[in-house]
């Protein structure tokens, strides 16, 4: 397991995974270490994964100082991985909140950046959020689920902060609620750090005009990966990310939910590796019915 030192001497670890050429990945949570990716339904077969552990989770130590756990004070955590790793510019792949550190990094060193990816981002560092109407709406195509009638009252009363969050509506959040699906998200309170999450988000972290104005003038290819049954985000809002970039796409993985490499693993990592893969404007390796997602510069 490499460690290395972040400027405040926090000691950062990270995991390594597969073969291939290397593929910085940042975890979400937000400040969940970054086990629960797992081999991110099998893309360790094409690249060799760097999986970082955040500040305070996994195997990374804890720093002096909690406010450091703000996303933006995480920026030079991953700019000093990158100088640790030997890269001079790196494939990045982030999930969820993540991708609102990854955005930020973009933002702050864009030559380091080759291609970017953003699984089922949140795009707060843009001045955007999945809302409550977003997850309903996304929570109602789910209705002829069995486990729909026990969890849908529930999960609006917590979206609409008259309860507290409950298990019993996690099946939202997967495209499919299976064994698979249980064990993932058994595993996650002890994977993820409640009070450095609560500070994440913390205010100030995101000068959304600032960044936009820094990714318009980005010359990296993105890639916007969105579930279809997902409600942060939901498509239309992973659209709306994707138009921050001058040079983004925008996949919609069929029946998936917040985590699609658990949903149909072949679909997703077929359409990562034709992104990571692809010359620059080509995306002829896409089956025909993947193609014509591309946001361009406006959405």
């Amino acid at each position: 397991m490499p460690i290395f030192d972040a400027a405040d001497g926090t000691r950062l670890a990270y995991h390594l995974r597969g073969t291939g050429e290397p593929l910085a990945v940042l975890p979400g949570g937000p400040m969940r270490a970054s086990a629960y990716l797992g081999d991110l339904g099998g893309l360790t077969a094409h690249r060799r994964l760097a999986l970082l552990d955040l500040r305070g989770t996994g195997d990374s130590e804890a720093p002096a100082d909690p406010a450091t756990y703000r996303c933006d004070r995480m920026v030079e955590d991953v700019e000093l991985w990158r100088a640790h790793m030997g890269l001079e510019h790196m494939d990045l792949l982030a999930h969820s909140a993540g991708a609102a550190l990854a955005m930020l990094y973009t933002a702050r060193h864009p030559h380091r950046v080759r291609r970017l990816v953003l699984v089922t981002p949140n795009p707060s560092a843009l001045g955007m959020r999945a809302t409550p109407e977003d997850r309903l709406a996304a929570a109602l195509l789910r209705a002829d689920e069995p486990w729909f009638k026990d969890a849908f009252a529930p999960f609006r009363a917590w979206l609409t902060g008259d309860a507290d969050f409950d298990d019993v509506f996690l099946p939202f959040f997967h495209g499919r609620w299976d064994e698979a699906a249980r064990a993932h998200a058994d595993a996650e309170p002890a994977q993820t750090n409640e009070e450095a999450g609560e500070r994440y988000f913390a205010e100030g972290a995101f000068t959304p005009d600032a960044t936009r104005a820094a990714l318009a003038g980005l010359a990296a290819p993105v890639l916007v990966h969105a579930g279809g049954l997902d409600g942060g985000p939901r498509p239309d809002l992973a659209h709306h990310t994707a138009a921050a970039f001058p040079h983004a796409e925008v996949a919609v993985q069929p029946g998936a939910g917040h985590y699609p490499w658990l949903d149909d693993p072949q679909w997703f990592v077929r359409r990562i590796v034709a992104f990571l893969e692809a010359e620059a404007g080509a995306d002829a390796a896409l089956p025909s019915a993947e193609r014509g997602l591309r946001a361009g510069p406006h959405g």
